[in-house]
């Protein structure tokens, strides 16, 4: 994988953690998230996006 690509991927976790580091999330399922793969921090951030998302409609 090149750099330029790993150093996207990093990046993108970086970010979803932050933000759901900002939600109160700091593990999911004794996994830190750091630990998480990309698509895992993604569907976290996701199904938090989704809640947040359907409380504003009501």
């Amino acid at each position: 994988m090149g750099k330029l690509l790993r150093d996207a991927i990093n990046n993108k976790k970086v970010f979803l953690i932050n933000k759901l580091i900002k939600e109160g999330i700091y593990k999911k399922n004794n996994t830190h998230l750091f630990e998480m793969t990309l698509s895992d921090l993604q569907e976290e951030y996701n199904k938090i996006s989704d809640k947040k998302n359907e409380h504003l409609k009501h």
